[in-house]
């Protein structure tokens, strides 16, 4: 039962997420949480003593495929070949102290490379952002509630942080314009390195093992982000009146959240598990306003993954592949919606597919 269910913190979205860069897949931004944000440290392979985790994350995806609501616009692609490409990589670093058996303590630093790909006013014309840096940082403090020395099969580890907004919310880099010039101006809200405010995360992990080689887990992660706008225009232009009315002229810092249930099977060195999990960015926070211009939405995926380790080393891959993914409209659409008389409601760009590798190492 040592390894069954040593699920590692990873930065996740989270993922997913939220809180530093990227838990999100394209242009709805859930920005990582730490690799896939999963409990730290199964309790009874913890030391009385104390221990170090490090715990390494690398992932990628490549968003293209535009959605309003659930419905693809296809003609975004096929015929009008105007599609945002967003390619991101980010790199989670995590290192966890086990003081024992219950308790612990992660810091998650990590930084991205992101560009994004836009048609120009000229048809056919493309051209590039970028943005390269360091994200936001999260601190969390982790407890197991139940004492593993009398329970061995099940626990819930309950987890309180904070995310410091270090990662870059205002980068800049220039627009080519349709005459040929180049005006520099805010990156996209999908690729900035951070989102610009301080933020409190609530997680909530779980695991129910009825065999010696299978079992089930269950992971929440919420960031809530009590600032409601963070200053940094949507524009390198002069904004409309309409714009700056339903507050869209200016970027929002919103919540985050993440949910994973699935079955784990162990055999020999792997784990091998399948599960589903969402990512979500809502479209009004839990504190605070919800002004500003943000892509709430949401992806339903499902997500395999295998972990091989040897004593206090593990390699891992997670794949998330989107089933489901939802551009929910915002508080600007919907504001719009009332001003105008007419329905308004923003698109997103989604990804396939996120890929999340990694490593980690438990040392002393």
């Amino acid at each position: 039962m040592k390894s069954l269910f040593k699920f590692l913190s990873v930065f996740g979205l989270l993922i997913l997420l939220n809180h530093s860069n990227v838990f999100a897949q394209g242009c709805v931004a859930i920005r990582s949480t730490g690799g896939l944000c999963t409990m730290d440290e199964h309790p009874d392979s913890a030391v009385k003593q104390g221990a170090w985790l490090f715990n390494s994350n690398t992932r990628y995806y490549k968003s293209f495929r535009h959605f309003v609501g659930k419905l693809e616009q296809y003609q975004r692609i096929d015929q009008f070949h105007n599609n945002v490409i967003n390619k991101v990589v980010t790199q989670d670093f995590t290192f966890t102290r086990l003081f024992n058996d219950r308790w612990a303590l992660a810091v998650d630093i990590n930084g991205a490379d992101n560009s994004r790909s836009q048609l120009n006013h000229t048809p056919g014309t493309r051209f590039s952002t970028h943005t390269f840096g360091l994200g936001d940082t999260r601190v969390t403090g982790y407890y197991w509630l139940f004492n593993p020395a009398k329970i061995h099969n099940f626990n819930v580890q309950m987890g309180l942080g904070i995310k410091f907004a270090t990662g870059s919310y205002n980068s800049q880099d220039y627009f080519l314009q349709a005459n040929g010039t180049k005006i520099l101006g805010p990156v996209d809200q999908s690729i900035q390195l951070g989102d610009g405010g301080t933020g409190v995360s609530l997680e909530i992990n779980t695991y129910y093992n009825p065999t010696h080689n299978f079992g089930f887990y269950g992971n929440f992660f919420y960031l809530a982000n009590p600032r409601d706008v963070n200053g940094t225009p949507t524009s390198a232009t002069a904004p409309s009146a309409t714009k700056v009315a339903i507050t869209s002229d200016v970027e929002s810092v919103p919540d985050q959240y993440l949910v994973r249930l699935g079955g784990s099977y162990s055999i020999k060195k792997f784990d091998f598990s399948l599960g589903v999990r969402d990512d979500c960015l809502p479209v009004r926070d839990l504190f605070g306003s919800s002004d500003g211009f943000r892509r709430p939405g949401y992806i339903l995926s499902a997500e395999p993954g295998i972990t091989w380790r040897v004593k206090d080393f593990a390699i891992y891959a997670f794949v998330p592949v989107a089933i489901l993914r939802d551009r929910t409209q915002s508080v600007p659409d919907i504001r719009q919606t009332e001003l105008t008389g007419v329905y308004a409601h923003g698109d997103a760009a989604f990804a396939d597919y996120v890929v999340n590798v990694g490593l980690t190492y438990k040392f002393y």
